[in-house]
């Protein structure tokens, strides 16, 4: 099943209570996904982690989870890259006792290597996560290495997929909005869509194609890429989620979708979902 939903809370969810009163704001929006945030860090709550895991089972909402943005799979000090690995156990824990499965990872940059270098250490330290993963019992955690939005970063959408050949159990977090941060708003049409879709499939088959994690939202970009996250209502920059939707309903996909726009997350990912719904009626 399709999923759509927030990364971290809207600006419009308030005072309410985390996260006692998320199924009921989920619910009110149309929503059954949710992504918990630890770009900063793994600081989840007890209480979190007493209430949220049977919260999202009895209301059917779909939890994923981002782990650390200091993460780097390629930097060039082995050390660094062992601390990423720890970090991605960290959040793998966290997830198990949430009842998370996709974990979301960025990539990391190029610094000063060849993009080429830079692939292979990643590579290198996923292939050390998953081992730690397993070696602790954790190997219903799903890694998802995220494309990124500033050209100076590893995390084209054909590096992912190659990160993801490390190991099947991999999933791509495709960050459509990142993509065309990173191409300077190279997305422009359904077939832009359709081509980048058709190249996951080519590269890892069509379940994981009808299962990856997807992450949406219109981004500001300068000649480096993304600068900054927008919202729907921006009418300046892309892309636009409607051609999208339009090939997840063609291609019967069942993404889980988590919107990352500035503040509206949860208001935006209705829209995508709306939209999603008018067409498969």
């Amino acid at each position: 099943m399709i999923t759509f939903g927030p990364g971290g809370n809207s600006d419009s969810f308030g005072k309410r209570r985390f996260p006692e009163d998320l199924p009921a704001y989920l619910a009110a929006m149309g929503l059954n996904g949710y992504e918990v945030e630890c770009g900063r860090g793994v600081r989840i709550s007890e209480k979190t982690y007493q209430l949220l895991p049977e919260l999202a089972a009895e209301n059917g909402i779909y939890l994923t989870l981002h782990t650390p943005y200091f993460i780097s799979l390629s930097s060039e000090k082995e050390e660094t890259r062992l601390n990423s690995v720890g970090y991605i156990l960290d959040s793998a824990r966290a997830a198990h006792k949430l009842g998370i499965r996709k974990l979301v990872v960025h990539s990391g940059s190029c610094s000063k290597m060849t993009r080429e270098s830079a692939t292979e250490l990643a590579k290198d330290t996923l292939t050390r996560a998953q081992k730690a993963l397993d070696d602790e019992g954790l190997d219903e955690i799903i890694l998802c290495p995220e494309t990124m939005g500033k050209i100076n970063q590893l995390g084209t959408l054909s590096e992912v997929l190659e990160l993801c050949g490390v190991d099947e159990r991999f999933l791509p977090c495709v960050d459509f909005g990142h993509l065309n941060a990173r191409t300077l708003g190279g997305i422009k049409s359904e077939a832009d869509y359709a081509a980048m879709l058709d190249e996951i499939e080519n590269k890892l088959g069509h379940d994981r194609l009808k299962h990856f994690h997807v992450h949406f939202s219109k981004i500001m970009y300068t000649a480096g890429g993304e600068k900054m996250h927008l919202t729907f209502e921006d009418t300046e920059y892309g892309p636009q989620f409607e051609p999208l939707m339009e090939q997840f309903a063609k291609r019967s996909l069942e993404p889980s979708v988590v919107c990352e726009s500035s503040g509206t997350q949860a208001e935006d990912a209705a829209a995508m979902r709306k939209y999603y719904e008018g067409i498969i009626k």
